[in-house]
């Protein structure tokens, strides 16, 4: 069992990569934008589209969506074979872009492989984690997903006297460090819980039994686990989503700050949520109420875009702001969300309905991204600000009122408590989910 336990670790690290390269392309972009703006004189509505089609957008909507139901039918593995090489295309356009057109597509190409990764990452993480660990393993998805971000901004600080070649520098490291990933993620196992469920689906189809894609609608315990994922997803990463993208151009043009101080000060914000990541949702994933644990994260970043909003931004505001956020964002809803959507789904349709979520807090931040620079030159930030605030108390209260107690369950258990014995029928399991 020790070496199982080890092996799935070392699974879970290389697919954590992944996560590591596509918030990295994510932040490479924001840490870069103002460059890109000045380099080709771009309109806010050129700014927004860039955000909106990128990794942070529709791009990865797109990617999601395919990716979904390609991990569901081919395997959790199938989607590394090829995933990363698209990836490499997309960073090595942006790397070399000389005109808007090869920006825009790169962000495309990149967008739609960030996205096609995403189900494949969380849901092979918590198939392949222990019961009593499955927290702390999808915490270091959650990490190398806060590393990468840090990473690439920092170095954009080192970067920032290359001007526009220090970007493009940094984009061109994200392609060596995915052909690397791409290279070690060829030699993972495929996941042993789809393994068998197809084992199992063979059966029950000689039986004349399917598992159709309309339980999602038809099955309460469905209906419910996507009110709460999606629900406190959509809505807090309508914030982060925001942020991860346009956060850096905010401290610039809301605040005055220099492209170097802005990328400092965000990369400062990313330690935090590193740090929070590994000590409080690893540490205390498996072993604390994780009602109670979502709460007190949400609540901090509520009072860290209140500070942001209607303070000054000076520095005081801005160091409690990224303080409060940075450690929030380390238990927050993008952890829970690859918790929770790894536990409360049939493994038939695990990733296929992370992957329709995934899509559509995507088209959510895509379609947010396109107003949000005119928003901040027309009504001003305090008035982005209130939005983001409302957003983030949505997201608090669809968390405390659904968060289930699933700590230290196998996923087995978690379905037979959720749907009923398979033995039972779909029908009784809707009854037991009461």
């Amino acid at each position: 069992m020790a070496n199982a336990g080890k092996g799935s670790l070392k699974a879970t690290l290389t697919v954590s990569m992944s996560n590591f390269l596509e918030a990295g392309s994510i932040v490479a972009a924001a840490g870069g934008l103002t460059l890109w703006v000045s380099y080709l004189n771009l309109s806010d509505a050129s700014v927004g589209l860039l955000g909106a089609v990128s990794a942070n957008g529709f791009g990865s909507a797109v990617g999601a969506f395919i990716g979904g139901a390609l991990v569901d039918k081919y395997g959790r593995k199938f989607i590394y074979k090829y995933d990363l090489i698209v990836y490499m295309i997309g960073v090595l356009l942006i790397a070399l872009s000389m005109n808007f057109g090869m920006l825009l597509t790169g962000y495309i190409i990149t967008g739609i492989a960030v996205g096609a990764a995403i189900p494949a990452a969380w849901t092979y993480i918590a198939e392949e984690a222990p019961a009593k660990d499955r927290a702390a393993h999808v915490g270091y998805g959650q990490l190398a997903w806060s590393v990468g971000p840090a990473v690439m901004l920092f170095l954009a600080v080192l970067m920032a006297p290359l001007g526009l070649m220090g970007s493009r520098i940094i984009f061109g490291m994200l392609f060596v460090i995915a052909l690397i990933t791409w290279v070690l993620q060829q030699q993972i196992n495929e996941s042993t819980v789809w393994e068998d469920q197809k084992k199992e689906d063979a059966k029950a189809e000689n039986m004349g039994k399917k598992v159709s894609i309309k339980e999602l609608f038809t099955i309460k315990a469905n209906r419910k686990a996507i009110m709460l994922v999606l629900g406190i997803y959509f809505f807090w990463n309508l914030v982060a989503g925001v942020m991860g993208y346009f956060m850096p151009y905010i401290y610039q043009v809301v605040g005055g700050l220099t492209s170097a101080h802005a990328n400092l000060l965000q990369g400062t914000l990313w330690v935090f949520t590193i740090l929070s990541t590994y000590f409080v949702f690893i540490k205390l994933g498996d072993k604390m109420n994780r009602k109670l644990l979502f709460g007190i994260g949400a609540a901090m970043g509520i009072v860290a875009w209140i500070i942001l909003t209607f303070g000054s931004m000076g520095m005081t505001e801005l160091l409690l702001f990224i303080i409060l956020w940075g450690v929030a964002a380390g238990f927050g809803a993008q952890a829970f969300y690859g918790l929770w959507a790894g536990e409360l789904f049939k493994t038939q349709y695990r990733a296929k309905v992370q992957g329709m979520m995934f899509g559509l807090v995507r088209v959510g931040v895509g379609l947010i991204s396109l107003v949000v620079p005119a928003m901040i030159t027309f009504l001003g930030f305090k008035a982005a600000g209130v939005v983001m605030i409302i957003f983030l108390v949505i997201h608090l209260v669809i968390g405390l009122i659904l968060a289930p107690e699933t700590r230290g369950k196998t996923l087995k258990e978690i379905e037979e408590e959720r749907y009923g014995p398979e033995e039972n029928g779909i029908i009784e399991g809707e009854q037991l989910d009461g």
